[in-house]
């Protein structure tokens, strides 16, 4: 694909219909090319065959849809995930992660090419940052799922209630984002919050807000601006540390967000949208799963709308801490109901294949 040609998936729904009023053609077959992009699983322009000739050729040499390259699949042996390593226009590739669970289908997004932030237990942030991508190249990783799942047809019992079935075969629909592959979102937070708006629109994916996850390792300046623009997707914090020096020391991004600004701005959050944050907290053994670190994240969080989502730390070749035993993890989580917060254990998918949290990076040179 080259960079030189307009990319239709970052493009909103008004957007492309501009686009094709501007070429002086009916609004009427924009809408046509909208649902052959999300509803029908074009991958071609031969998948185009009603739109006319004219628009077409328009088309074809000035826009492009193309689907990402596959440059590696690999399967995890829990039978429930896969990775892609997918190919971007300019050589660079980024992960992307389809996670199966009871009664969902899951993609792990990613929203740059490596990332500032850092974090020194995380392989994306030890890789260090190349770019943004685009609203397209994040809109079309989630077209990437989609289509993995049309691969596979089911039987009409196994669709839930208000799934779309295409006009050739029935297929499982994608109903949860997570925005926590590679980069930090609120760093590209246009394009994010562009490609959030695209895959949310009724006529085409269609996927809801509350079934977007953003993590953030804390950018305030773009929780704050979440909270002014009303975005009701769900916030996910990187908290990792309860102490500004604790942090700091995992999370260099705390130098330039504090933790007390960090968490005025959470609670702006809270107390404007009237929404729950939940709080990721990565348990890495005789470094912060301890009880003294456990009643410092509830005296922190007490009395907020949040959660906390323990996470054993995965294994990356850039840091030598070690999960926290399992023990562990259930002593955190009593200390913290003390404190009147729920938790979590995150459930580990795919650690064997580098698709777990923290785990997603690209050797640009493999």
């Amino acid at each position: 694909m080259s960079s030189s040609l307009l990319d239709l998936y970052g493009l909103t729904r008004a957007e492309l219909g501009a686009l094709v009023s501007g070429w002086e053609i009916s609004p009427v077959h924009a809408a046509r090319l909208w649902r052959y992009l999300y509803l029908d699983g074009a991958t071609s322009w031969a998948d185009l065959p009603e739109l006319p000739a004219r628009l077409r050729a328009k088309l074809e040499t000035e826009t492009t849809f193309g689907h990402l390259a596959i440059t590696r699949e690999t399967h995890s042996s829990d039978g429930f995930t896969r990775k892609y390593l997918l190919g971007l226009h300019d050589a660079h590739r980024i992960e992307t992660v389809l996670m199966r669970f009871k009664g969902r289908t899951t993609a792990c997004i990613s929203s740059q090419v490596g990332c500032a932030m850092g974090c020194v237990f995380c392989a994306t942030g030890q890789m260090g940052y190349t770019r943004h991508l685009t609203a397209g190249e994040i809109v079309s990783q989630a077209v990437h799922v989609d289509r993995v799942l049309r691969s596979t047809a089911v039987d009409a019992p196994a669709l839930a209630e208000g799934d779309h079935v295409s006009p050739h075969h029935r297929h499982e629909r994608l109903r949860n984002i997570v925005l926590m592959g590679m980069g930090e979102p609120l760093h590209n937070y246009d394009a994010v919050m562009k490609a959030v708006d695209i895959l949310c629109d009724g006529t085409g994916m269609a996927l809801g807000a509350k079934k977007i996850t953003l993590s953030t390792v804390g950018v305030v300046p773009g929780i704050i601006r979440m909270t002014d623009e009303k975005r009701t997707m769900c916030l996910a914090v990187s908290l990792h540390g309860a102490t500004q020096a604790e942090r700091a020391a995992l999370v260099p991004a705390a130098r330039a967000w504090p933790l007390e600004a960090l968490m005025e701005a959470c609670r702006y959050y809270t107390e404007k949208m009237d929404r729950r944050i939940f709080f990721e907290w990565t348990l890495i053994e005789g470094k912060n799963d301890g009880p003294d670190q456990a009643h410092a994240v509830g005296a922190l969080l007490k009395g907020m709308q949040a959660q906390v989502n323990l996470i054993p730390l995965n294994p990356t070749n850039g840091y030598t801490g070690a999960p926290s035993h399992t023990g562990a993890a259930k002593a955190f989580q009593e200390v913290l109901a003390g404190y009147g917060l729920p938790s979590t254990v995150r459930q580990r998918r795919g650690i064997d294949i580098g698709a777990g949290c923290g785990q997603l990076a690209v050797a640009e040179q493999a």
